[in-house]
């Protein structure tokens, strides 16, 4: 996913982006687009489940691990109902990488996990997790005012492989949006605070153009399939991906209930509402270089629970990008 390029010929070949529905608040949102998710029900209706059942449905949740590479593309088209070792396989990885009990079974805490609103680039690439390759990944000691022990934390960024970044003289990136979606002043608005947040540690700088084929960074809102060759699946579930350096990519789920908010961080709503800002900023880590973090706080977690607004760049996101720029000495 990371690396695909489409030319500037194809941009009007996939289809036409529509324009999402922006809400000042969760308060301001239609009750009727307030509905639960089907994915949600459907998932949590195979908690307990185990090696060697046959469960109606469960082919779904093969093909959700396999969405995010849990399970080999090579198996497509071939998922049974069946709880076999490929999935069996998948649970235990996806459990490992989320630092949830290990068992391989369909427990309710995996499962709760599972159904989590999610960033959809995927978790393992050709057998390898990108929650622990490449990384920065590592073990420092902590003392303070050289009293008492010594505490140990870890760094748990990670990057794409091979590490790409935007070269060093490219230090302005400029973005546009695609200009199918209509987007209003105040949501752009929001666009420009999310690439801020990064271009305050980093010595990069954005800048918005209206020439959308040319610029760096390309924005757009986009239902279902898309023609990138990784669909949005409605309400919850996927909210958006991103491709890594120099792609520049960055797609949105048109079907979502954003909310265009100027709070800090904190709780919007318990209805499947996201927080576009939010997801801006995760997905903005994606595209200076930065893969899915184990930190639940971080920013670059790959989950966002529904209603919750999270903006502020911990130390993890802030050292994971400076080892790929360097700091802002501004």
């Amino acid at each position: 996913m990371r690396f695909c390029v489409i030319g500037v010929f194809l941009l009007y070949l996939i289809p036409s982006p529509i324009s999402a529905g922006f809400y000042p608040n969760s308060s301001a949102i239609p009750p009727e687009l307030l509905r639960t998710s089907n994915l949600r029900n459907s998932f949590l209706n195979f908690t307990g489940c185990h090696t060697g059942e046959k469960y109606d449905g469960l082919y779904k949740l093969k093909q959700y691990f396999q969405h995010f590479g849990y399970i080999s593309e090579t198996l497509s088209g071939n998922f049974t109902d069946d709880f076999d070792d490929d999935l069996k396989n998948a649970v235990e990885m996806y459990q490992r990488n989320f630092g949830l009990n290990v068992t391989g079974e369909l427990d309710e805490l995996t499962l709760k996990h599972v159904v989590l609103p999610r960033c959809g680039n995927p978790d393992v690439v050709n057998g390898t997790s990108t929650m622990h390759r490449h990384s920065g990944r590592r073990t420092y000691e902590v003392s303070f005012a050289g009293r008492g022990p010594r505490f140990h934390a870890v760094k748990h960024y990670a990057f794409f492989d091979k590490e790409p970044r935007w070269p060093s003289d490219r230090r302005d990136l400029t973005y546009a949006f695609d200009p199918r979606n209509a987007l209003t002043e105040e949501v752009k608005s929001l666009f420009k605070r999310a690439f801020v947040r990064w271009a305050e540690v980093i010595p990069l700088t954005f800048t918005r153009v209206e020439t959308f084929s040319n610029a760096n960074i390309k924005i757009g809102f986009f239902s279902r399939d898309h023609g990138d060759g990784f669909t949005f699946d409605g309400v919850s579930g996927i909210l958006a991906h991103a491709w890594a350096p120099q792609d520049g990519r960055v797609h949105f789920d048109n079907d979502e209930n954003w909310v265009a908010s100027n709070g800090g961080d904190g709780f919007l709503s318990e209805n499947l509402v996201f927080d576009l800002e939010s997801v801006a900023v995760h997905e903005i880590g994606h595209v200076l270089g930065l893969d899915h973090s184990l930190i639940e706080s971080a920013i670059m977690y790959p989950k966002l629970k529904q209603g919750t607004r999270k903006v502020v760049l911990t130390r993890d996101d802030v050292e994971g990008v400076q080892s790929l720029y360097g700091a802002n000495t501004n």
